[in-house]
C-alpha cells in the first residue's frame, strides 16, 4: 500500500482546531434546580451515554475522507521476461560419404551418428564442455542431392531430438549427392522468415496470457552451422552464391569439416585428386562461405574436435534473459469515500432520531 499524495494528511492537523471550535459552541444549556439531589435517582440513560457518538462519527468521516484524498494505492508487480536468443538452423550432410567410421570416445561409429551425439549435446549440454542453448530457436536441415526441412525452429528441444533421430544415411543411389548450396539457401530462408513467426507467437501468448506479461522472445542474431564430409556436387546455388545470400539477410554461417584433414597445406598429388572426386572435405569453399558470411570454419576429426568447435561457437553465440518489472497500482480511495459518507449519513440519522436534542 502506498499513498500517491501523502501531503495530503496535513489536512489531519486542522481536526483538533474544528473540534475545539465544535466543542466551544456546542457547550449545554442548563436549567436551574432547587437541589439536585432529585435528579440523582434517575441515573443515565444510554441516550446520554451515546451522545457523543455523532461527533465521534464525523471525526472518523473526515479522517477517511482526507486518506482518500492521499490516494491510497495498491502495487501489484508485474515482471516481463524477454529472450535474446538465436535463431540457429542445422545444416547436416547425410550423403553415402557420411557412413564412414569416425573416433567417439573409446567406440567408433559413422560419422552421421557421431554429428548427432554431439549436436544433441550442444543443444541440452553434457555437464562439461557445452553448457546447452536453452533459449536460443533450433531448427534442423539436411541434404543429400537434396536439401529438406527436418525441424521448423523451435524452442522445444525435446522435439528437436526425436527430428534429429529420424536423419538417417542416404539409402536412395539416385538421391545422393552433396548439394551444400542448396541446404544453405533453404536454411537462410528460415531464419529470414524467422521474425514474423516469433512475433506471431509473441502475439498468441500475450492474448492467452490477458495481461501482458507472457514471456516475450526476441531473436538477437541468426546463425547457420553446416556440417559435411564432402565436395558440394548437386543442387541449383553454389555454395558462395547461398552465402552471399545469407549475408544480405544477416545470417552468419559457420561451417565444419567432417573427417581427417586431407587438404593440410602444401599437400599435392593424390589426396588433392581425392578432394576433387569429392571424397573429401573441401577445405577452400568452406572457409569461403564462413568467410563471406562473417562465420569460422573449423575441420572436426572426431567427437572431442567436434564439441571443442561447439564450444567456440558457445562462446561467440551468446543468449540472454531480461526481465523487465513494472508495477500497475489500483486505487483504492472510492472505498475510503464510501465508507465516510455512510458515517456522515449515520451521524446525521442518529441526530435526527435517537440522538435528537431538543433545543
Amino acid at each position: 500500500m502506498r499513498f500517491a499524495s501523502p501531503f495530503a494528511f496535513l489536512a489531519l492537523l486542522l481536526i483538533p482546531v474544528l473540534l475545539f471550535f465544535r466543542l466551544r459552541k456546542g457547550h449545554p444549556r442548563t436549567l436551574k434546580f432547587s437541589a439536585i439531589e432529585l435528579l440523582r435517582p434517575a441515573g443515565i440513560s444510554w441516550r446520554q451515554h451515546l451522545l457523543s457518538l455523532p461527533l465521534i462519527l464525523r471525526i472518523l468521516a473526515l479522517i477517511l475522507l482526507v486518506t482518500a484524498f492521499a490516494r491510497p494505492q495498491q502495487g501489484i508487480e508485474k515482471v516481463h521476461d524477454i529472450s535474446h536468443g538465436i535463431a540457429i538452423e542445422m545444416v547436416i550432410d547425410r550423403s553415402s560419404s557420411m557412413g564412414q567410421e569416425m573416433v567417439m570416445g573409446n567406440l567408433r561409429a559413422n560419422r552421421l551418428e557421431v554429428v548427432k551425439k554431439v549436436f544433441a549435446e550442444f543443444v541440452s549440454g553434457n555437464g562439461n564442455q557445452l553448457a546447452g542453448r536453452p533459449n536460443d530457436l533450433i531448427g534442423l536441415v539436411s541434404f543429400a542431392r537434396y536439401p529438406e526441412t527436418v525441424c521448423p525452429l523451435t524452442l522445444a528441444h525435446e522435439a528437436v531430438s526425436g527430428f534429429m533421430a529420424n536423419i538417417q544415411l542416404v539409402s536412395n543411389r539416385d538421391e545422393d549427392g552433396t548439394s551444400i548450396g542448396d541446404g544453405i539457401a533453404l536454411a537462410a530462408a528460415r531464419l529470414q522468415k524467422a521474425d514474423e513467426a516469433v512475433a506471431r507467437e509473441n502475439r498468441d501468448d500475450d492474448e492467452a496470457n490477458g495481461d501482458g506479461t507472457a514471456k516475450q522472445y526476441e531473436i538477437k542474431s541468426k546463425i547457420i552451422i553446416v556440417l559435411t564430409d564432402g565436395v558440394h556436387n548437386a543442387g541449383d546455388l553454389t555454395p558462395l552464391e547461398a552465402a552471399q545470400l545469407a549475408a544480405q539477410w544477416g545470417i552468419k554461417i559457420y561451417t565444419i569439416g567432417i573427417g581427417e584433414d586431407t587438404e593440410a597445406e602444401g599437400a599435392r598429388g593424390f589426396f588433392a585428386l581425392l578432394t576433387q572426386a569429392g571424397r573429401g572435405v573441401d577445405k577452400k569453399t568452406l572457409q569461403e562461405i564462413a568467410q563471406t558470411s562473417g562465420g569460422i570454419f573449423r575441420m572436426a576429426s572426431d567427437a572431442d574436435s567436434l564439441r571443442s568447435i561447439y564450444e567456440e561457437i558457445d562462446r561467440l553465440e551468446k543468449s540472454e534473459i531480461e526481465s523487465v518489472r513494472h508495477i500497475d497500482y489500483a486505487e483504492h480511495f472510492p472505498l475510503f469515500v464510501m465508507t465516510a459518507l455512510a458515517l456522515l449519513m449515520a451521524e446525521m440519522l442518529l441526530g435526527t432520531t435517537l440522538l435528537r436534542k431538543i433545543p
